[in-house]
């Protein structure tokens, strides 16, 4: 098996595009701290979001029958690694820009399409993920949500979670078992879910940095109409496979630590030790090869490929990558002893610290969501005896 990965030439296009991208953000983004800027696409900010959707920077690469702005997955890659890079709040209209409005375009009825993709583009409806359950996280093929038929549609049990920011968003496109087959991977369906629904609840859960981003949502008797099936039923398993190809392959995967990369190297200064321009270096390497085989995703997307394995295998790097990162500059940058001996408790430092701060609690999920390790590296094998 060899990977289809292949590096993409620059153009006039995109090199304009990134220059108008980063003249946005130095008029419009908010002047944030660095640790929320180090949450980036975990931040909500609603208005933020409606600012990106008045550029077109929401739905670019949708159709423009559709309510998109017809633009290539190219030219989207380019903003959102942008917007990663500043640490923008992007995480409102997050996961309904990346794969909600892509699944709603591929699998939903015109109606579906006509009622909702316009609202997303605009910023005026927000979308989160209800794939995970408490006893199958990665392991989809073990979920227990039921939708049963019943006479005003679709009657759902069950419990989801991980639903990041479902105590904010509008809407959950939620895979759950329809029937009872003998494969693990058969009888599946999704379904769009209105949050406010009666017999939907949602709780929110903090975590370890004192946030309450995740989420449980309890299914308990609530009844969706008949229209709120989302592609075939019993496609499922199909379905959100396609799915996690949009979730797994983006510059997410390898920018999520960026700002405390950014930060370190702001902190050593220009004359850094030996041992640190050893360490940027090889870092700056890999978040260099990672981008080249992310940004070659993009472009199999947009030729309709199946980008399963190659994703899986960004992510499962991006992962590596991205968690290497606090652990490094710790070894790097003795925060204690440096403000201890010397005083340092200059700007650069103060950023620095509240860079870490934020990152150090985080990483331990950069190897979780998206699909836990041993997952991605299961797929990985299983593509390489196939091919």
């Amino acid at each position: 098996m060899s990977y289809r990965f292949a590096l993409q030439d620059r153009s006039p296009q995109l090199d304009a595009l990134r220059l108008e991208v980063r003249a946005f953000l130095a008029r419009e983004m908010p002047a944030l701290p660095v640790a929320e800027q180090a949450r980036s696409w975990h931040s909500f900010d609603a208005q933020f979001s409606r600012k990106l959707a008045a550029q077109g920077w929401i739905g670019m690469t949708w159709p423009k029958e559709c309510g998109g702005h017809g633009r290539s997955l190219l030219e989207r890659y380019v903003v959102i690694e942008e917007l990663l890079a500043a640490g923008a709040p992007i995480g409102a209209h997050w996961t309904g820009d990346r794969q909600s409005g892509p699944m709603l375009l591929r699998y939903g009825s015109e109606e579906q399409r006509r009622t909702l993709i316009p609202r997303i583009v605009a910023g005026e409806i927000f979308f989160c993920i209800g794939m995970s359950e408490p006893n199958a996280g990665s392991d989809l093929a073990g979920i227990k949500t039921r939708a049963e038929r019943v006479d005003k549609g679709w009657k759902v049990n069950g419990q989801k979670i991980w639903t990041t920011y479902a105590h904010k968003r509008d809407y959950m496109i939620l895979l759950a078992r329809t029937s009872q087959e003998e494969s693990r991977h058969a009888g599946m369906s999704q379904f769009l879910v209105d949050l406010k629904a009666p017999g939907v609840t949602v709780r929110p859960i903090m975590n370890m940095a004192g946030e309450e981003n995740f989420n449980e949502v309890f299914f308990d008797d609530a009844v969706l109409p008949a229209d709120a099936l989302l592609g075939e039923e019993g496609d499922g398993w199909r379905q959100v496979t396609s799915e996690l190809g949009y979730e797994r392959s983006g510059p997410e995967r390898f920018l999520t630590a960026y700002v405390l990369l950014r930060e370190l190297v702001r902190v050593l200064g220009d004359n850094p030790s030996d041992r640190a321009r050893i360490v940027i270096g090889r870092l700056c390497a890999q978040l260099s090869t990672l981008r080249a085989m992310s940004f070659s995703l993009a472009a199999m997307l947009a030729r309709g490929d199946d980008v399963t394995a190659e994703a899986s295998v960004v992510k499962d790097m991006g992962s590596v990558f991205e968690q290497s990162i606090p652990d490094l500059a710790r070894d790097l940058i003795e925060v204690e002893a440096v403000r201890g001996e010397e005083g340092d408790d200059s700007d650069a430092m103060r950023r620095y610290i509240d860079a870490l701060s934020v990152v150090m609690l985080h990483s331990p999920s950069f190897s979780i969501y998206g699909g836990a390790r041993e997952i991605l590296r299961g797929i990985t094998a299983r593509t390489l005896g196939l091919r």
